[in-house]
């Protein structure tokens, strides 16, 4: 196995969020690891709760998507007690509406 520079690191999940005046893009990488075996290349680490907040996922996918999933389920439960959710929003997210 090669030998890192100073400064590489060379395990992990690359997510970032950058701000701007109209909002804030996030990205992630899109491969999930076994160990050092790449074991999916196209798999979606920014996951929608709303139309407007996403989770950035690291770590065990199942573990990840465990958390995800009872996250959304409070924010929908949060936001019907509130009346100001629309649960089709985030049932029909779609990618393709990521920029």
């Amino acid at each position: 196995m090669p030998q890192l520079k100073k400064g590489e690191v060379d395990l992990g999940t690359s997510i970032m969020a950058v701000k701007f005046d109209g909002g804030v893009v996030v990205g992630a990488d899109s491969r999930t690891s076994t160990g050092i075996y790449v074991a999916n290349r196209v798999s979606d680490k920014l996951t929608p709760l709303h139309d407007r907040i996403f989770c950035c996922r690291s770590g065990s996918a199942a573990d990840t998507q465990a958390v995800t999933d009872m996250v959304r389920l409070q924010l929908e439960q949060h936001a019907i007690e509130l009346s100001e959710f629309s649960l089709h929003t985030v049932n029909d997210w779609s990618s393709t509406n990521i920029v």
